[in-house]
């Protein structure tokens, strides 16, 4: 292998091309790329289930086998590398129906889920639920917390649960965890959590108008001095308005 001269242009390395199947038809797509990615490179102008990119949303969930492997898996499209042979479909959203309430009216304990998730009480214990989150979360724990009231410690188990869905599209007991834990997280934060008394005082200083001026200063400034802004805030600077 010779060594390049000064100069001269480095040639391109063709990456290697792995086959995967979107809704059963096969592409190429570059070895390594997320799934994603892979979409986005075979053509497909991604609208919905995409979200942040970035693993937090939870608006890309997939449900994917690889080659010669009996098993489903589940992750995330935008973590998940492909794989060659890998048979691949995008869940975008999760058909689930999301119980009404007033949360003004409701009591935080396990009888107010029971009463709008009757079905949680149908958990069997399979732990198949945990093992698709692609949060790493216990979700059947968390279950069986809320099961026996302790909603704290639930709330601050699933405390990072992005709605994906994974877990109700594997559960036998047909539970929506999401829906679940996201009124457990609302329960827990209007009546349980500790107050934050910082807050509490940023807040009456501004409904009593202490900010006004600097309000309509930041909403009469252009997009530049925003720009400014922001990069003074990135590098930990004062800002003085």
């Amino acid at each position: 292998m010779g060594r390049r001269t000064k100069g001269e242009t480095p040639k391109e390395v063709e990456p290697r091309m792995v086959t995967i199947y979107f809704m059963g038809k096969a592409y190429q797509v570059p070895e390594g790329i997320t799934i994603i990615k892979a979409l986005e490179y075979i053509g497909y102008k991604l609208i919905r289930g995409v979200g942040c990119r970035g693993g937090f949303c939870g608006a890309c969930t997939t449900f994917y086998r690889k080659k010669n492997d009996y098993r489903l898996y589940s992750g995330l499209a935008c973590q998940t590398p492909v794989e060659d042979g890998m048979y691949l479909t995008q869940l975008p959203f999760v058909p689930a129906e999301r119980r009404k309430y007033d949360i003004n009216n409701v009591k935080p304990d396990v009888n107010t889920i029971l009463s709008l998730y009757p079905e949680i009480a149908r958990c069997v214990g399979c732990n198949a639920c945990t093992k698709v989150c692609p949060q790493e979360l216990p979700v059947m724990d968390a279950i069986q917390t809320i099961l026996r009231g302790d909603l704290a410690k639930a709330a601050k188990m699933i405390f990072d649960c992005i709605a994906c869905g994974a877990c109700s599209m594997r559960c036998p007991a047909e539970i929506v965890h999401y829906n679940v834990f996201q009124l457990v997280r609302r329960l827990y934060g209007k009546y349980i959590a500790p107050k934050a008394k910082h807050l509490e005082k940023r807040v009456e200083e501004i409904e009593n108008g202490n900010y006004e001026e600097q309000f309509k200063k930041l909403l009469s400034m252009s997009v530049d001095d925003w720009k400014v802004l922001a990069e003074k805030l990135q590098k930990g600077e004062d800002i003085v308005l």
